[in-house]
């Protein structure tokens, strides 16, 4: 649906569900276009921003491999790593540069960043760049582009923010549509398990135990719930790694590149690895945190079941996270599958039933 109005010059918003092959979806018209229009002198003539290392890495791999047989030249610019490599593709006059906002805006300063021949601009996963707090930065880049040029702008969801971008942006452009609620790809299958905080550790260990879970990518909340649980895992001889903000852009590609090969049975990782993180044949995500936002949920198990291949979603409910978990559940308008297990606390209906003891104690809190 996107390829065509972009390939006739069109600029496109467009939404669609995580796994549905955006890169392609912007990335085959880009490639034909500069190939139609082939320029005497390099410069850099396409710009692709989007709001994680791992996203603009899996981009620019994607369409190194559709430009194979072309002489279309192809890199990206993240933080994280040396800026040289960059830098000299920048002079080179690479044709298609895969960006996140703020290290763009770093070259830009040095004055190594030139971006006044772009012919298309293509923004990412807008809606996460925007609440990751880059938007002043995707501001500024843009005053810097030409004003004849193309757009196309993709995003899972298009509302607030990203709907006031997208109207500033583009000209009368082309909708594509294939979200018009949060749901997941029907091949994943979806179950939760209401347990105590406290317990969730166990919980894991024990499904990890009869290793039909045979690669999986665990949520958390936080950094340092990723690192204590990658810990945990590890003390139990589970091969496990963590993967999230804090570490340096070699140790999360390492660690990527590792989980891929089977080297590691899990890895642990905050939302930044949710979107952006390809992985072919991942059976499992699991949410050992429920997350803040229904499109957190979405983007999180849309890494299992890539391509419409089958695949697990997992979820842990604590008593505290309750209302999280029912808000993700009228996002989607479905009841997610209840399981069974020794150590999970109950659900009464589509309720998660709180332990007695946190019943009392808000109850005398109340009264206070």
């Amino acid at each position: 649906m996107a390829i065509p109005p972009a390939l006739e010059g069109h600029d496109v918003l467009a939404s669609a569900q995580t796994g549905s092959g955006k890169s392609a979806a912007f990335g085959l018209p880009v490639l034909e276009t500069l190939l139609r229009r082939p320029e005497r002198t390099r410069g850099t003539r396409a710009l692709i921003l989007a709001p994680t290392r791992e996203l603009a890495q899996q981009i620019t791999e994607h369409l190194r491999a559709l430009a194979k047989h072309t002489d279309i030249r192809i890199a990206p610019v993240y933080g994280g790593v040396g800026m040289r490599p960059q830098i000299q593709a920048f002079r080179r006059g690479t044709d298609v540069i895969v960006a996140t906002p703020g290290r763009l805006i770093d070259l830009m300063q040095q004055g190594e960043a030139r971006l006044d021949r772009i012919e298309i601009l293509v923004l990412d996963e807008a809606d996460r760049m925007i609440d990751i707090g880059f938007l002043p930065a995707v501001k500024r880049i843009i005053t810097k582009l030409p004003n004849r040029r193309q757009t196309l702008f993709f995003s899972a969801t298009i509302a607030g923010a990203a709907a006031s971008l997208a109207h500033d942006l583009l000209r009368d452009p082309v909708r594509v549509n294939l979200t018009p609620t949060a749901t997941p790809v029907e091949t994943v299958r979806q179950s939760v398990y209401a347990v105590d905080q406290e317990k969730k550790t166990e919980l894991l260990l024990d499904l990890l135990k009869d290793n039909n879970i045979f690669n999986a990518i665990v949520f958390t909340r936080t950094k340092a719930r990723a690192d204590r649980l990658a810990g945990a895992l590890a003390r139990h001889n589970v091969g496990a790694e963590a993967i999230h903000g804090d570490r340096s852009q070699a140790q999360r590609t390492r660690a990527l590149d590792a989980f891929k090969k089977g080297r590691y049975r899990v890895l642990v990782a905050t939302d930044v690895a949710a979107r952006g993180i390809d992985i072919a044949d991942l059976g499992h995500v699991i949410n050992y945190d429920v997350p803040a936002e229904p499109t957190d949920y979405i983007h999180r198990i849309g890494r299992t079941a890539r391509a419409q291949k089958a695949g697990d979603a997992i979820t842990f409910v604590s008593y505290d996270e309750a209302g999280l978990f029912a808000q993700i559940e009228r996002s989607m308008g479905t009841s997610i599958e209840r399981m069974e297990h020794p150590l999970m606390d109950t659900f009464t209906g589509n309720k998660l039933k709180a332990p007695p003891q946190v019943r009392r104690r808000t109850f005398r809190r109340r009264r206070r």
